[in-house]
Order: C-alpha cells, then structure tokens, then sequence
C-alpha cells in the first residue's frame, strides 16, 4: 500500500504561465513565440534551457538573471509564489494528508525555490530541491534522497510529477510507484506517449488522487 506521495513542483504544483510570460517579456519576445518554442523544446526531447539560445542567441542566462535582479529587486523575475498554485493543489493535499498519507514536495528547483515554497504553508511534510540535495532528476541518487525523507519502501511511494524522462522512468526504476499528470507542454506530450503506459496513474489534475491512491495494490 501506499504510504507517502511525493510531488513534483514545476507544472505539478506550480502553472508556469506567468514565469514564462515574464522570461518573454525580459526577453523582448512575443509571449506566444517563447511559450511555443518551449512547447517545441518538450516535443523535441530537448532542454527547456535551449529556448533561450533560440530567440536569443548567445545569451548569457545567469548573468541576464543577475541583471535582472539588480532592475527589478521586487518583482518575482523567474521566480513564483502562491498566485502560481494551481486552483486544485490545497484541497487535494488536505485531503490526501487527512488520509493519513505522508506527503513531501520534492523537484529540479534553484535555491531560491525552497522559501517560496514553505512560505505557501502548504499541508506537507517536508520540502526538498535539487539545489539544496546537491542532485537532481532523473539522477538515481535523487529518488534515493526521496525515499530517505519519506522514510518508507520504494515501492510505498507514489512519485507523481509531469514527465517521462525526469518522474515517471527514474522514479519507477527506483522501485516507486508513479503517476503522470496532463499539464504543461511536457505532462501532455508525454500523456500521448507509449511510456505513458508505464505510470502507475494518468491524471488530469491532482483531485482524483485521493480517491485513487488507495487503490494502488
């Protein structure tokens, strides 16, 4: 049976709508023509990073970072909070943590991640990024990290994040169970995906989950 679910952050938890729309902005790109060269970068098995380099060739990212800090020390940048939930993410918790399920948020996210995410006030037990563990997806050292902050069996948790290659095949070859949800340009071009059929669980959005997590045999 299942004892802890674990979560993925960036288009699990978080829309990244306002993020990317912020980055085009910044960028002096039309929003459609980052958002769709994103969605390119998702159909073509190619980093999100490389979106960057295609509208704006040569860029130095982190040092666009930089500089947009210092002009903007306020605003959210690239980064989130709590406006960035999507509308299910509160009550599907509660309800699975009510359950009596062990529940921890755990993704690829910069430094920075770590205190928007535990100034949410989510009803979680714990929240983990890759910066702060040292390792990212789909490292198996990562998934290790996971099941060690879960503290149950592999195959007690429920690993549910919005990719093949980073969530569902990493954490399935750790002995976990997974779900795949439908959301981003990654969650609905892997859902259509043969290796789609390896999760353990195929979600439109987090409200089914408590109902069918006890299921999982």
């Amino acid at each position: 049976m299942i004892r802890a679910v674990v979560f993925d952050v960036g288009e699990t938890l978080i829309d990244e709508t306002r993020l990317w729309s912020r980055w085009a902005d910044r960028l002096g790109v039309p929003r459609l023509t980052f958002l769709g060269v994103l969605g390119g970068m998702a159909a073509l098995d190619r980093s999100y990073e490389e979106a960057f380099e295609l509208v704006r060739p040569g860029i130095d990212v982190e040092a666009e970072i930089e500089a947009w800090r210092r002009e903007d020390p306020a605003g959210l940048r690239e980064n989130f909070d709590a406006d960035d939930l999507y509308p299910d993410v509160r009550a599907s918790l509660a309800a699975l943590r009510d359950a009596g399920y062990r529940l921890i948020v755990a993704g690829n996210q910069p430094p920075q991640a770590y205190d928007a995410l535990v100034a949410m006030d989510l009803p979680v037990d714990g929240v983990y990024t890759s910066a702060a563990w040292g390792v990212a997806k789909p490292e198996p050292a990562f998934f290790a990290k996971v099941a060690a902050v879960t503290g149950a069996a592999a195959d007690e948790i429920l690993y549910t994040g919005d990719r093949l290659d980073n969530d569902v095949f990493p954490a399935r070859a750790a002995g976990m169970r997974t779900a795949l949800i439908r959301r981003g340009p990654w969650g609905h071009l892997h859902a259509a995906r043969p290796g789609a059929a390896a999760a353990d669980l195929l979600l439109d959005g987090l409200a089914d989950l408590p109902r069918l997590v006890p299921c999982l045999a």
